[in-house]
């Protein structure tokens, strides 16, 4: 069975909203990028 998503948003604006670089611009952003270190992520951001 495939799955569908209810919006298929631009690689462009993904990267924009929830990218590294978009993450590492505001304080909590950064939090959030050491939080997902913490834990052991592979993968920190989108």
């Amino acid at each position: 069975m495939a799955v569908h998503y209810s919006r298929k948003i631009s690689k462009r604006k993904r990267q924009r909203h929830f990218g590294f670089r978009a993450r590492m611009k505001t304080k909590n952003g950064r939090r959030v990028i050491n939080a997902k270190r913490r834990a052991g992520r592979h993968r920190l951001s989108a």
